[in-house]
């Protein structure tokens, strides 16, 4: 199914960051494809949502979170047959070779830092719109 045929992608934004929550949905919500974000405080609420459904088509996830971190959360999902098909973007602060290596070893989908300009911030979630929900082909809903 090619990404552009879907009517509506599913983003579980997880960020406890109040104004990075509001950088991404200002910006998703400007994009042309339709897109709905539901947002995760920290990892118990994110794996919670995962797990109750609905299913999201990507994850943007933060590492350094209150209680179980974006690490442990990643872990989850990746090693839960019914989670590990949904692609996990990892969106961080941290620029440390060790929770780079830490996120591919887990299975992470992609590492990103969040950049401290507010511009190059933008233009960051502008190239997960075009590349995630544009350009790459995407497992939707629940696996068969």
């Amino acid at each position: 199914m090619n990404s552009s045929s879907r009517k509506k992608f599913h983003v579980l934004l997880v960020e406890d960051n109040p104004g990075d929550v509001d950088l991404v949905l200002e910006v998703l919500a400007g994009s042309t494809m339709a897109v709905e974000v539901t947002t995760a405080s920290d990892g118990e609420e994110a794996l919670r949502m995962l797990r109750a459904g609905p299913r999201p088509d990507l994850v943007l996830l933060d590492l350094n979170l209150p209680g179980k971190d974006g690490r442990a959360v990643l872990a989850e999902v990746k090693g839960d047959e019914a989670l590990q098909s949904i692609p996990v973007v990892v969106l961080t602060s941290s620029e440390a070779e060790r929770d780079l290596r830490e996120v591919y070893r887990l299975h992470g989908n992609c590492y990103l830092t969040k950049p401290v300009d507010l511009d190059a911030f933008h233009h960051l979630v502008q190239g997960i719109d075009t590349f995630w929900l544009r350009t790459a082909l995407l497992p939707h809903g629940s696996p068969k």
